[in-house]
Parts: structure tokens; sequence; C-alpha cells
């Protein structure tokens, strides 16, 4: 592959992350369910899931991802913001809108929310990119915001891969992570019925179906990646590491040795050890977080600029999106020099080691306290539902959540 053309740069210019505040072991879930726990542990590569309170949701976690990366120079250089998810709180009205305010961005903002399952966030990224690259808008930037959260799936073999979480990213000409090769990438698409959610409260769909999907649309899109890049491509070798979406760390493996088998035999023991050295320290983060649907390529991609020791300024990564329905996407990027410094100070593993650890019977119970309250016109959230939890991590936090619910009016406020 070649290098870069001359063009406009654009990449990510910070990238920041919020795991919420509560925390569920897998162990602990796997023992109350009966199951192993090498499954997992090793099978699923899944350590920990979030579980949002009551008064958060996709919405206040797009925000709190978002708050502390933001100075007020960035804030006022904003004229896009675009918010992908597959878990919006209303069915007309965008959660970006609630971003915006909270933010205090300028009015001279653009704002909406894209939907297509796990693809939201890459479709918003797209769009983003895309806009500040065609330099119709001088040196003003974009704010893209993945976030999402799963709905309850109480004894359910989709239970373990379930999650929350949000991913913020500042798009501009003055990348500082990572800047994407425009020209280099492909996609594929088709209707599939995988996994969906047919109603405000439901997930459906084949989980079995969806691992196929999902590989048949990594073959599809890396293809097209090739031809419009003169034809084959050395995938071991073009690329430092790989970044793929993530329902659960198990499937990545899968995905990784399908394209290493793509041009010549690889072993299950060489796969291994080829995905232990390019993708498995960009997991660190999602196997912490769970499923995290439209944010966890680009954990991945925060777990790799700073677990993979092996990377330096200028290489090239690949980046893999799916959405079930389905879309996808194979890109590429070069890491900046100042990468693992910009990643760094998001802090991700101390958010991620404050968090409050919660039983399975908590869990349980938020679970279908949440539920209930779905549809619901009129509600106001417990904030003495976990013992200590508001005092220890909301109280004068500066933490936004949501206050309650009024006539379908919802009210999100800072603690």
């Amino acid at each position: 592959m070649t290098g870069l053309a001359t063009r406009q740069r654009v990449g990510i210019e910070k990238i920041w992350a919020f795991p919420g505040t509560m925390v569920l072991p897998m162990t602990d879930l796997a023992d109350a369910r009966g199951r192993e726990h090498s499954y997992v542990l090793e099978t699923l590569l899944v350590q920990e899931r979030n579980v949002n309170p009551c008064w958060e949701d996709p919405v206040t976690i797009g925000i709190n991802a978002a708050l502390p990366m933001l100075t007020e120079e960035d804030k006022q250089s904003i004229e896009f913001l675009i918010v992908g998810t597959e878990s919006s709180t209303d069915q007309g009205k965008p959660i970006s809108t609630f971003i915006h305010r909270a933010l205090d961005l300028p009015s001279t903002c653009r704002n909406f929310e894209t939907k297509h399952a796990c693809y939201s966030g890459t479709s918003a990224l797209s769009v983003a990119t895309h806009w500040v690259a065609s330099g119709v808008a001088g040196d003003a930037k974009a704010l893209v915001i993945a976030t999402d959260q799963s709905r309850m799936h109480l004894g359910s073999p989709w239970e373990f891969v379930m999650g929350t979480g949000a991913v913020a990213m500042l798009i501009s000409n003055k990348p500082k992570v990572i800047e994407f090769e425009l020209e280099k990438n492909g996609y594929w698409t088709k209707e599939v019925g995988d996994t969906f959610r047919p109603t405000s409260k439901e997930e459906a769909g084949n989980t079995e179906n969806s691992v196929y999907c999902y590989l048949e649309a990594l073959e599809g899109a890396f293809e097209h990646f090739e031809k419009k890049n003169g034809g084959e491509v050395d995938y071991t070798n073009d690329f430092k590491a790989h970044i793929y979406h993530v329902p659960f760390g198990g499937m990545v493996f899968r995905a990784h040795r399908t394209l290493l088998r793509r041009n010549q035999p690889v072993s299950k023991k060489e796969a291994r050890a080829n995905f232990d050295e390019k993708v498995m320290p960009g997991l660190s983060y999602n196997s912490r977080f769970g499923g995290t649907y439209s944010a966890s390529t680009f954990l991945a991609l925060m777990g790799t600029i700073m677990e993979n020791d092996a990377l330096k300024a200028g290489d090239r990564i690949s980046l893999f999106s799916y959405g079930s329905g389905s879309c996808s996407e194979f890109y590429s990027a070069i890491i900046c020099p100042e990468a693992k410094e910009v990643v760094a100070q998001a802090d991700l593993k101390g958010l991620l080691d404050a968090r409050k650890t919660i039983t399975v019977e908590q869990y349980e119970a938020i679970e279908k306290e949440r539920t209930s309250y779905i549809d619901e016109g009129t509600y106001i959230p417990p904030i003495d539902a976990i013992e200590g939890l508001w005092d220890s991590h909301y109280k004068d936090k500066g933490l936004f959540y949501l206050k309650g619910i009024k006539g379908f009016f919802r009210e999100y406020v800072k603690s």
C-alpha cells in the first residue's frame, strides 16, 4: 500500500470515554447462571460489564463522555454534532439536541442522530470526517459521540455480552490521535435479520446467524477495500495493529482468523499468536465495559493506543465496523505522534477502577426498574436504589443525570 496522498488532513484530535459508575463482575453472573468461569473469561473474553443506574441513559453517558474532554475554545470551534446510537430515548427527537444543550455548544451548529445498529458510530464518524476534509467550514470542528445501552436479557445467552458505554471524539484538520486515509476504505451492505430492536423495550434476532453475518460483512468490506486500493492487500504486514467491532472478544478472534486465512493456510495456534500481538491489546477496555454497540470500535482504538507498546507514530492500523441489519466498513488510519499522550488524558483505566461493584441481585433489580419506565410519561429515578452510590459517585461531581420525566419531557441536570 502507498503512503499518504497530498490532501486535507483529517482525523481524531481528542478522544474520551465514559464507562458509567457501576460494574458487575462476569464471574459473579456466571455463578448465578450456572456457567463456567472459563466461558466468559476465555471464550467470550469478557471480564466485567457496565451497568447504568436508572438516572443514567444514552443521553447522560454521551454528555459525560464529552464534557471533560472539551475546553471552552473547543466548544466554540464545533459546528457539527453527530450522535451515533441504536438506543435513542425518543422516536423523533434526536438525543443530539439534549447533548448540544448540556455541553453548551454554539447555536451555529448542525446536529443530528444516526442509526444503524453498531455501525451507528462509524456512520457518524464518516459524515464528520468528510465534512471536515471538504474544507467548506474552514477550521471548524465536528464532535462525534457513540453512545448505547443494552436492553434487559435476564437469563438469556445474550446476557453475558450486554453492557453500556459512550465514546466522544473531536474531529478536526489537526489530528493528534489518528489521521484517516479517506481514500482507503471498503464497505459492504446486505439486508439481514441478525439482531434488531423491534420495540422500545426489546432486542430480538438470531445470535448464531449474527456471527455469520458479521464474518460475511467483514470479508465483503475487505474485498471492497482491496478492489479500491489496487488489488491484494498484505493484511499481516501492511497494518501494525487491527481494530474490530467488538460484540465480545471471542467474536473478534474469529474475525481476525478469517482474514488471516484469506491468502494462506493459518493454524489456530498461529492465528492466536498473531491475534495476541496485533489485536488483543486493544481489547483491554472492551473486556471491562461489556457490550457497547456503536462505541466498541473506538474503545478498541483507545485500548490499542494505550496497550500496544509496539505502535509508533506513522504506523498504519486497520479498523472494522459492523452494524446488524447490515452495513460494514473496513478502513485505515495513521497513528499520530501525540496519540498515546492524548488518549492517556482520559484516564480510562482510572474511571473503570473507580466504579462501584454491585451484586447480581442489584443488577437484576436495576434492569427490571429501567425496563418498567420505558415509554412512561412520568418517572422519577430513585437515587437511593444502590446504597451510597449517589453520594460517592454523583453528589457535587458535575456529572449529568436524568432528574425525571414529566409529561414525556425529560429533564437532564448536572449533579
